[in-house]
């Protein structure tokens, strides 16, 4: 195989990278309701309410905690932004222009990449090139970063 190779991972390939450079990682993340929280700008108070009245669907995992499909967690961040917002009063900041959120959408073409992240009520959208997703292992529903320098956006995998 050399230094890169490839194997099938639930009809999805995957691609296995040098030591020098991450892994694309497949398979959907989920989020304690903290977590959730943090990525919506809320309370985990808040988050909690919200579950309980089930607008965030929740599951359990084995240990007990709940936890939110990313995906589910990225759907209701869009509604909660294009809503006006969190249930309570919530300072946002964009200390070093790093705005931590969900990834909401990737548009792919053959070179480039579109990559939308709702970071509480924020939305940006970067311009990057489709290995840099591929390399970071970007999904919907995954946590990632994005990085303003100037009129770049900048994506960072947490």
């Amino acid at each position: 195989m050399g230094d890169h190779g490839a194997v099938e991972v639930e009809g999805r390939p995957r691609v296995t990278l040098t030591s020098s450079r991450r892994p694309i990682v497949t398979g959907m993340q989920s989020y304690t309701i903290g977590q959730a929280a943090r990525l919506l700008g809320v309370s985990p108070d808040t988050a909690r309410r919200w579950a309980d009245a089930g607008r965030i669907t929740t599951h359990r995992d084995e240990g007990g905690r709940r936890l939110v499909d990313g995906r589910d967690l990225a759907a209701f961040s869009v509604d909660l932004a294009r809503s006006g917002g969190a249930d309570e009063e919530t300072p946002y900041t964009s200390v070093r222009n790093a705005f931590p959120g969900i990834v909401t959408a990737i548009k792919l073409g053959d070179v480039a990449a579109q990559v939308e992240i709702q970071a509480g009520p924020h939305r940006l959208v970067s311009l990057l090139t489709r290995e840099a997703v591929e390399e970071l292992g970007l999904e919907v529903g995954m946590e990632a970063t994005a990085r303003v320098k100037s009129t770049n956006v900048h994506i960072d995998r947490a």
